[in-house]
């Protein structure tokens, strides 16, 4: 059982100087917020294609035991709306995302606001994504000519490779989509975010993936003691096995398993919110990052 709780991103100007210290190079943001929470997204692969050497520049600035959950592109996700996407999924990985080696964590794909549920067109795309490193790097071979001399198409071990789906269309609210999202393995996010989009806390993989877009405002507000008390309760549930209190749900539980793992981004980050919302929740939930006092100003 693994329970990590970070932020979506960590590149935020409005940061400098109240989380980030004064005199902080912006080179070593991530190393600094790296030390202080368990997890971060890496959020500029949605917008494009990284480097490889960028990846190997993260894995070199976090702890030994930090993991990245990545981002798929939005080429896939909203301009391509997961039709005919294995090249375009190819090129995401061997852009370099197997790079970050054992700090890879799960997979985020996010779905426009207008892209509604589409049982055949979903299930295609889950055929097409692969569940271990090693499936990984094959299809990352199957890469276009755009990234023939920067890419990453090798594996140093072979591992789980975890997928998770954040919906943003009402149509998803449909029992139908969980039962799709157990039977390949793909789980769902559960996504706070002020009542714009739909909350979906059912269990549908061997993992829960929560992201807090802000509880009143979108990507502003914060989360109170009380919140954060609630948020807490819901991560011990899921990560002890079971269904997290007052749960909206649309299908039956899942099955009943000992443990599983948690992971919680918060991405109220208008206001300088999320990194300390991440870590008053690592604090309820008793989670210590290592090095803590290792990254000064």
């Amino acid at each position: 059982m693994t329970i990590r709780t970070g932020i979506s991103g960590w590149r935020y100007a409005p940061w400098r100087k109240v989380f980030y210290p004064v005199g902080l190079p912006q080179r070593r943001e991530l190393e600094y917020a790296s030390h202080r929470l368990t997890s971060i997204e890496i959020n500029g692969s949605f917008y494009s294609l990284q480097r490889p050497e960028s990846y190997q520049a993260w894995v070199a600035q976090t702890p030994d035991d930090f993991l990245f959950s990545v981002k798929g592109p939005r080429f896939v996700t909203h301009m391509k709306k997961l039709a005919d996407v294995r090249v375009p999924v190819a090129n995401f990985f061997a852009s370099g995302v197997l790079a970050l080696g054992p700090k890879l964590g799960p997979v985020l794909w996010q779905l426009p606001p207008n892209l509604g549920f589409h049982p055949d067109r979903l299930a295609a795309f889950f055929d097409l994504l692969p569940r271990t490193t090693s499936a990984a790097a094959a299809l990352a071979t199957e890469h276009d000519e755009r990234l023939d001399d920067r890419a990453w198409t090798t594996t140093d071990a072979d591992r789980p490779l975890r997928h998770v789906l954040e919906v943003r269309h009402r149509s998803f609210e449909d029992p139908a989509f969980v039962e799709l999202l157990r039977a390949h393995g793909i789980g769902v996010v559960v996504a706070d975010a002020a009542g714009r989009w739909p909350v979906i806390e059912d269990v549908t993989a061997d993992l829960v993936y929560v992201r807090l877009h802000g509880e009143t405002e979108l990507y502003a507000s914060g989360y109170d003691d009380d919140a954060l008390d609630r948020w807490a309760d819901k991560v011990r549930a899921w990560a002890s096995g079971g269904q997290a209190p007052g749960a909206r749900t649309l299908a039956g539980p899942a099955e009943t398993v000992a443990e599983r793992d948690v992971f919680v981004y918060f991405d109220n980050d208008i206001k300088v919110r999320a990194p300390y919302d991440a870590m008053a929740l690592a604090g309820r939930l008793g989670l210590e990052p290592a090095g803590l006092s290792s990254v000064r100003a």
